[in-house]
């Protein structure tokens, strides 16, 4: 490789990956460190994407950086299912002590958040002996055929990609911003199961307890409980997908938490390793143990390097108390968004500001009275603010909504910085349509 600008670097991307692989930003990192970044033009970023929730622990943190290099100077792969490692054992054995609930559990890991996904279907289909799965609108599950299959928004990730696999149904989230309530949401489910499908064909119900793609869409705990007690009735599994909201990003260490139930199967990634590929299904002994051995696994599954850093996250996660971290940078985020929302100019594009933790969003409105989303000017402030040095990531339904991701060891001086850096782009933005 040779050092080049951004340009030209962008100029051999294009020419080189398909368009397919879409890339939010122009701008090409070349080293980064806790919750900020440099290009190759030595420009400096506040980073409030995190990876899209994969550095809670910040970029290049040092204890995970040691363990890998440690890991390295022993050997770096030999496939578990040929011959096992300690480090895998040791962080399943961390997880499953770690997770909501008194019921045994276990612990499988794979690489990506889709893989996991993937794993929690064919896990819960062997356990069941059932086909049918419940996703929800608006979800997002990842790419590959079954996660396109349960996500539940069309662009960009469905559209000409099916058909999907079958037998699977969509429910609506309660998110009351935008007129669905719980009891709305419940009543949808109530009528899917007289409509459409018998309770007793559906292996799982899969939920996100806070949408990611989806707007950051807060699930109540009324409505998780609810769920909990129709998975029971009906005996269908209850899979909550941790992978964006996990390890701290919520104040908790994993966001189900707030409603008090136990998942039957959670299903992990992102942060779980600090930047290296891993990820997990850990769930409820008797559930995990269903799969004859050689059914679950992979290649790459349970990498020792991605096992060792997801032993240094929970290291870090706890001897830095990120949990309360994340609850300090959102309480500050959320009283900035809330100083923007009380400034005449900037009053009518600010709608509901929501948080829960570090897991913070704010929705951008053409009409605060009819609550229009603003599509258009979300797009633009998230590339006004990287050109002010500020990354920012944008999702939705309708995708007007900035969520924040900010790595949780950021101090409270960057964060302040970064607001200031989101408030004079906005404020530019504003002034410029009027």
């Amino acid at each position: 490789m040779t050092a080049s600008n951004n340009s030209a670097l962008q100029a051999r991307r294009e020419s080189a990956i398909p368009r397919g692989v879409g890339t939010m930003l122009p701008v090409f990192t070349a080293r980064a460190e806790g919750a900020e970044l440099w290009d190759v033009e030595g420009k400096r970023y506040i980073d409030f994407a995190g990876g899209i929730a994969v550095l809670n622990t910040g970029h290049n943190h040092p204890k995970i950086k040691a363990a890998v290099a440690a890991q390295l100077d022993n050997f770096s792969h030999t496939c578990f299912q040929v011959t096992p490692y300690e480090s895998y054992v040791a962080l399943a054995e961390k997880l499953n002590a770690l997770v909501p609930g008194p019921t045994p559990k276990q612990t499988m890991f794979v690489t990506t958040g889709a893989e996991a996904v993937e794993n929690a279907v064919k896990i819960a289909r062997q356990h069941t002996g059932r086909s049918g799965v419940i996703a929800f609108n608006g979800a997002f599950h990842g790419r590959t055929l079954m996660g396109m299959a349960l996500t539940g928004k069309v662009l960009p990730y469905k559209a000409g990609f099916g058909p999907f696999p079958a037998e699977i149904y969509h429910a609506p989230f309660p998110t009351a911003y935008r007129g669905v309530s719980v009891a709305d949401s419940l009543k949808a489910l109530e009528n899917l199961f007289k409509s459409d499908v018998d309770p007793k064909r559906i292996a799982a119900m899969i939920v996100e307890p806070v949408q990611g793609e989806g707007g950051f869409n807060i699930a109540p705990a009324e409505w998780l409980q609810a769920l909990r007690k129709i998975c029971d009735e009906h005996g269908i599994l209850l899979i909550i997908d941790e992978i964006q909201t996990g390890f701290a990003r919520t104040g908790k260490m994993f966001a189900v938490e707030y409603a008090g139930i136990e998942p039957d199967m959670m299903t992990l990634a992102k942060s779980l390793a600090g930047g290296f590929p891993l990820s997990a299904v850990v769930g409820k002994k008797s559930v995990m143990d269903s799969c004859n051995p050689g059914g679950l696994g992979g290649t790459y599954a349970g990498s020792p390097l991605g096992c060792v850093a997801g032993l240094a996250v929970l290291d870090v996660i706890e001897e830095e108390k990120l949990c309360d971290r994340a609850n300090t940078i959102g309480a500050l985020m959320v009283d900035r968004l809330n100083g923007m929302a009380n400034r005449n100019t900037l009053s009518p594009v600010i709608g509901e500001i929501r948080a829960l933790g570090g897991m913070v969003a704010v929705e951008l409105l053409k009409n605060r009275d009819t609550r229009e989303p603003d599509a258009d000017l979300t797009k633009a402030l998230v590339q006004k603010c990287a050109a002010k040095g500020l990354v920012i990531l944008s999702c939705g339904t309708y995708g007007n909504v900035i969520r924040f991701l900010v790595p949780l060891v950021a101090s409270d001086a960057l964060v302040n910085e970064g607001m200031d850096v989101l408030e004079s782009a906005l404020e530019e933005l504003v002034s410029a349509k009027a």
